[in-house]
C-alpha cells in the first residue's frame, strides 16, 4: 500500500527525532554528573513523550 505525503513527512520527522538523539547521546560524556541529571529530568518532562505518540498512532 502506498503511502500518503503526509505519513512520510511524519516517518520524515520521526528521523530527525532519532538523529538529535543520536546527537544527545554522543554529548552524554562531556557533561558532568550534576548537569548528566538535569538534562535527564529535562527529557523525562518532555511533552509528548515518545510513547504518548506512540499510543496516539496505535489508537483506533
Amino acid at each position: 500500500m502506498p503511502l500518503s505525503g503526509e505519513a512520510i513527512r511524519l516517518m520524515n520527522y520521526i528521523d530527525d527525532v532519532a538523529v538529535t538523539l543520536r546527537r544527545v547521546l554522543a554529548a552524554v560524556p562531556t557533561l558532568p554528573a550534576d548537569e548528566r541529571a538535569i538534562v535527564a529530568e529535562h527529557l523525562r518532562h518532555a511533552s509528548p513523550s515518545a510513547e504518548e505518540v506512540a499510543e496516539a498512532l496505535d489508537a483506533k
